[in-house]
């Protein structure tokens, strides 16, 4: 699978919420970066186990439903995309819309993610949770306690 089709299948596993599927994405050694992390937010989680702890409760946080804008650019580098997406979907524990847009530079190799660097703006993030507060409570370790 190249950079590009992975983009769209990870997409497709959000949507089916399948969050073990979608970490098994990554390579073992595989990173998720997040240059724009706000205080108390995780700015790397590392390894593919810590990602799927990571992410194991992301569909009890967020209802993304459908992502109507997605665009995945090629680079110089057939290892390296840059996808565009919108997300959109629901606050769980609100009910509140939830609209987020995104821009990742991801790194594959041998068909799995190395480096998936989140380009994500956590003032709106945390607007759409209902403060910093409980953005930071849902995906650092908060949601799980």
């Amino acid at each position: 699978m190249n950079a590009s089709e992975l983009v769209d299948h990870a997409l497709e596993l959000l949507l089916a919420k399948d969050m073990r599927a979608f970490a098994g994405l990554w390579a073992e050694t595989g990173v998720i970066e997040f240059p724009f992390a706000p205080p108390g937010y995780p700015p790397r989680v590392e390894g593919r186990a810590a990602i799927e702890e990571y992410l194991r409760d992301y569909p009890d946080i967020l209802d993304i439903r459908e992502f109507p804008q997605r665009v995945v650019h090629r680079t110089a580098d057939p290892e390296v995309v840059i996808a565009e997406f919108e997300a959109a979907g629901f606050v769980v524990r609100t009910g509140e819309p939830y609209r987020m847009r995104y821009v990742a530079v991801i790194t594959v190799r041998d068909g799995r993610i190395q480096n998936y660097r989140d380009y994500w703006n956590p003032l709106d993030a945390a607007a759409a949770m209902g403060g910093l507060e409980e953005l930071t409570g849902a995906f650092a370790g908060g949601a799980r306690d």
